[in-house]
C-alpha cells in the first residue's frame, strides 16, 4: 500500500481546494474602482462639453492638446453609424466580465483591479452611447484619434490584464546549483 493516496494509487487522500470565486471584498473593490473610472470619466467629459465648444481645442503642452470631438463609434471611429449593436456589443461584454469575475476573482489580487478598470471604462462610454448617442473625446496627441479617461481605463486595465497572466504563466525559476569549477577548489 502507498502511502498519501488512495489503494488504487491514483486518487489523492486529500485534495486542498482554493476558492476562485470573488468575495465580498474583492466585489467592493471591483465596484469601487469601476465607480471611480466611471466618475471620473463623466466628470471630465462634462468640463470638457461645458467650456469647449465642439471642435473647439486648447493647446496644453508639447504634442498634448485638449480637443472636443464626438464619436458615435467605437475605437478610431469604427462602426459610427451602428450605435445600437455597439450599446448590445458593450452591455454583453460587461456582463461577460462581471461573469467572469463571479467566476474566477479570487485567482489574482490585481483581477478587481484590472477588470474595474475595463468595466469602469466600458460603463462610462456606454452611458454616455445610452444617454447621447456618442461620446465625447477630448485627449489629442496629433498623432493618435482623440480618446477620453474611459478608453484609457480600458486600455491600462487590459495592459494589467495581459502582463499579469504572462507573468503569471511563467514558470518558476529553479534556484542555480553552485558547480564548482577546478580552479576554485583548494
Amino acid at each position: 500500500m502507498r502511502v498519501g493516496s488512495a489503494t488504487d494509487g491514483l486518487t489523492p487522500i486529500s485534495v486542498a481546494e482554493r476558492p476562485r470565486g470573488a468575495n465580498l471584498t474583492q466585489w467592493l473593490g471591483l465596484g469601487a474602482i469601476a465607480a471611480a473610472a466611471v466618475g471620473a470619466d463623466q466628470l471630465t467629459k462634462h468640463i470638457v462639453s461645458s467650456k469647449l465648444h465642439l471642435d473647439e481645442q486648447v493647446h496644453v503642452v508639447g504634442p498634448f492638446w485638449i480637443h472636443h470631438v464626438q464619436n458615435s463609434g467605437i475605437a478610431f471611429g469604427l462602426f459610427a453609424s451602428a450605435t445600437p449593436i455597439v450599446i448590445v456589443l458593450t452591455g454583453l461584454a460587461v456582463a461577460w466580465m462581471l461573469w467572469f469575475f463571479a467566476r474566477s476573482g479570487a485567482r489574482h489580487p490585481v483581477l478587481p483591479v484590472a477588470l474595474g478598470l475595463v468595466i469602469g471604462g466600458s460603463l462610462a462610454n456606454l452611458l454616455d452611447r445610452v444617454r447621447i448617442g456618442h461620446v465625447t473625446d477630448f485627449l489629442d496627441l496629433r498623432f493618435w484619434p482623440a480618446f477620453n479617461l474611459a478608453d484609457s481605463f480600458i486600455v491600462v486595465g487590459v495592459l494589467v490584464l495581459l502582463v499579469t497572466l504572462l507573468a503569471s504563466d511563467r514558470e518558476p525559476r529553479r534556484p542555480r546549483r553552485h558547480v564548482e569549477s577546478p580552479l576554485t577548489r583548494s
